[in-house]
C-alpha cells in the first residue's frame, strides 16, 4: 500500500498507456545501437561543474535524470503525449510570439533539440545554437539536426553562467525548462539572458501554466517533477520584469500551458523603446508591461 501511495499519477493510470503507445524497440534501437560514452565525449565540457540539484533529482522518474542515455532516447517518445493537443502545436505557440527577426539564437535547456529545430526551420538564415546541461540530450538532438539536415550549434554547458559575450544574441528561448528549475535558480538564468541580450532582443519561454497548475493540484502529480509545486507558485513574468526585462507579458496556450515574452529595453527618459517596432505596436495589449512597471 505505501508503495502505491508514492507512485505518481503518471505510474499509476497513464503510463500504462504510454506503454502501449510508444515503440520500444525503437527506443532499445536506439540506446543499444550508440557508443554513449564515445558520443557524449563530443561536447561534454570536462570542466563543467553540474549544479547539485541537477545531479540528485530523478527528473520523470527516471534515476540519474538527464544525466543517462536512458532520458535521452525515452524523452521525445513520452514528450510527444505530455504536451496535448499537440507537441508540434505547443511548441510553434513560441514561435509564432517571436516579434524579432534573428540573426543569432540561443535555446537555454534545448533537451533534444525539437524546439530548436524549428527555430532553425523557421529562421534558417540565422545561427542558432542550443545549450543543454545533459551530454546525452545533445548526441539525439545532433543526431535529429542532421538527419534533418540543419546546421545547428549544440554545446554542453549551463544556462545560469554561460561563456558567450554580452549583446551578442537576436533571441533566447526556453522551452520547458523552468518548470525543472529551482525556484532559487531561476532568477539567475533571467539574469544571464538579460545580459546576453541586445537592445531590443526578445526572450521567449514556453511552459506549464501557472495559474492552470495552482488551480488544479493533481496535475503537478501527473509526471515526477521535483520542482514543478514551486513552478507554480511562482511567476515568470515577475521573474524576467526583476531582471529588466519590459513589454513582459505572459498568454495561456491551450489551457495547460503558457509562453511568456519580454523585451531588453532602450532606456530613454524614463520611456522604454523597442528595436525594429513602431507605435502601434505598444497600443497593442500584448505590449503592457508586467505588472509593477
Amino acid at each position: 500500500m505505501s508503495d502505491r501511495k508514492n507512485t505518481t499519477i503518471f505510474d499509476q493510470f497513464l503510463a500504462p498507456v504510454v506503454n502501449l503507445l510508444i515503440d520500444k524497440e525503437e527506443i532499445r534501437r536506439n540506446y543499444e545501437g550508440t557508443n554513449w560514452q564515445e558520443a557524449i565525449q563530443r561536447y561534454q565540457q570536462p570542466n563543467l561543474i553540474y549544479p547539485e540539484y541537477y545531479r540528485q533529482e530523478n527528473f520523470h522518474g527516471i534515476k540519474g535524470g538527464y544525466l543517462t542515455p536512458g532520458a535521452a532516447v525515452t524523452y521525445d517518445p513520452i514528450t510527444q503525449y505530455a504536451l496535448p493537443p499537440n507537441e508540434n502545436l505547443v511548441r510553434q505557440g513560441l514561435i509564432d510570439k517571436i516579434r524579432v527577426k534573428p540573426q543569432r539564437i540561443l535555446d537555454l535547456g534545448c533537451g533534444t533539440g525539437s524546439t530548436t529545430i524549428m527555430l532553425k526551420q523557421t529562421f534558417p538564415q540565422a545561427e542558432v545554437i542550443g545549450l543543454d546541461l545533459s551530454p546525452y540530450m545533445l548526441v539525439v538532438a545532433n543526431t535529429k539536426s542532421t538527419l534533418s539536415s540543419l546546421k545547428i550549434q549544440w554545446l554542453h554547458g549551463n544556462a545560469e553562467t554561460t561563456d558567450f559575450e554580452s549583446n551578442s544574441f537576436d533571441l533566447i528561448t526556453a522551452s520547458l525548462l523552468f518548470h525543472e528549475t529551482p525556484p532559487n535558480i531561476s532568477p539567475a538564468i533571467f539574469r544571464e539572458s538579460f545580459r546576453l541580450l541586445k537592445t531590443g532582443g526578445e526572450m521567449l519561454i514556453l511552459d506549464g501554466n501557472q495559474k492552470t497548475l495552482r488551480q488544479l493540484d493533481w496535475l503537478q502529480n501527473i509526471f515526477e517533477e521535483p520542482y514543478i509545486k514551486d513552478y507554480s507558485l511562482e511567476s515568470v513574468d515577475a521573474g524576467m520584469g526583476a531582471a529588466g526585462f519590459r513589454a513582459v507579458q505572459t498568454e495561456d496556450l491551450w489551457f495547460l500551458h503558457q509562453v511568456t515574452r519580454g523585451v531588453k529595453p532602450i532606456e530613454n527618459q524614463g520611456k522604454v523603446q523597442d528595436r525594429e517596432l513602431n507605435e502601434n505596436d505598444f497600443k497593442s495589449e500584448d505590449w503592457q508591461p508586467a505588472p509593477g512597471f
